[in-house]
């Protein structure tokens, strides 16, 4: 296995019925989930799965509801039993593990943070952060130091002595970051963590995620069913329909190369300025160009650089990366690349 890959999915089915493995035998021979509901009475949940996630980076999982995104994430650390296939971390198969290595890949391992915050009502928002300690045998005194450094982190410092219900959404939802951070595990599992927030809570959230990545470098693993949050948080997307991979990639490759009808739907009403970011359309390159309108980060989206131009569609602008030149860009090809698919002919090969 690549050292860099920390979680690596092969194979994987998941099916739900009375049995099981009796079912996954049609699947393997072509058949569909509607028909295997339909004549066999058995729920296709998830269909020949394989996905490889890198340490340090973001693997998105989205999808409809149905689709099998959360169904994929309970198979990571086993609260739900598959139906066949592999789930490896570090190399390990998880699915081999008994009850002692499930219990210590579960707390030590990997933390989870849930939709519905999934905080104790009757303990502090310091008790609460310092949770998944406590159940490793830490006392109060020792977990202390640890919560309250992740709680000043997510932006909680003076509410450690409150109760949940004293806090807003938006801050509960701190609460369960701060508690899987104070876990330490190199794995963070987020299941919708932020789809109960409202919209401008749910972007700080997001530019929250992305701060900490940035500093902490967790592999995590992220369930939206919201394409904007999906582009705006992935270093690698999957995306689902039910229960099997339709596409996945680097977003901005998936955004501007979708591979089916049903991805090409799916983005075509999407801001393409908003989410674009200039190292899917600049030119790789570190020749400066002659003339130069200034310097730009790669991670830059084209509504900004867009915004930075005033327009003028003749500029070209050198691309860098912490100080060096990776590429240029060319305001007429971030035009070119702002113009949506034609999604009345259903061209997902089709770039512009």
């Amino acid at each position: 296995m690549d050292r860099n890959i920390k979680i690596s999915i092969r194979n994987l089915y998941k099916i739900f019925g009375p049995d099981p493995v009796a079912a996954l035998e049609h699947v393997r021979g072509g058949m569909g989930k509607a028909e295997l509901l339909e004549k066999h009475h058995h729920v296709l949940g998830l269909q020949d799965i394989n996905v490889d996630m890198h340490e340090g980076e973001i693997t998105v999982i989205m999808g409809l509801s149905g689709s099998g995104k959360s169904t994929l994430i309970r198979h990571l650390n086993r609260l739900i039993e598959p139906t066949a296939g592999e789930v490896q971390v570090d190399g390990e198969d998880v699915l081999r593990f008994n009850e002692d290595q499930l219990r210590k890949l579960r707390r030590e391992r990997m933390s989870m943070v849930f939709q519905k915050f999934a905080l104790l009502p009757h303990k502090t928002v310091l008790e609460n952060a310092g949770m998944a300690l406590l159940v490793r045998g830490y006392s109060a005194n020792e977990f202390e130091g640890e919560a309250k450094k992740w709680l000043a982190r997510v932006g909680l410092e003076g509410n450690e002595y409150q109760y949940p219900h004293q806090l807003s959404g938006g801050m509960q939802q701190r609460v369960g970051i701060a508690r899987a951070l104070a876990s330490n595990s190199p794995i963070m599992l987020m299941d919708e963590a932020f789809s109960a927030l409202d919209p401008l809570i749910r972007s700080d959230m997001q530019d929250l995620l992305l701060e900490l990545q940035d500093e902490l470098q967790k592999t995590v693993v992220f369930i939206t069913h919201d394409l904007d949050e999906s582009l705006k948080l992935a270093d690698h997307l999957v995306i689902l329909k039910d229960g099997h991979i339709v596409q996945q990639g680097e977003p901005q490759e998936i955004l501007m190369n979708p591979n089916d009808p049903y991805i090409t739907d799916f983005i075509s009403d999407i801001n393409r300025a908003r989410v674009l970011r200039v190292r899917s359309i600049m030119k790789k390159t570190t020749e400066a160009p002659e003339k130069c309108a200034g310097d730009i980060s790669e991670r830059e989206n084209l509504e900004s650089v867009i915004g930075r131009s005033d327009g003028d569609t003749d500029l070209v602008y050198r691309v860098v990366r912490k100080g060096k030149q990776v590429g240029v860009l060319e305001m007429k090809e971030l035009v070119k690349a702002l113009v949506p698919l034609d999604t009345s002919e259903g061209d997902a090969r089709s770039r512009y």
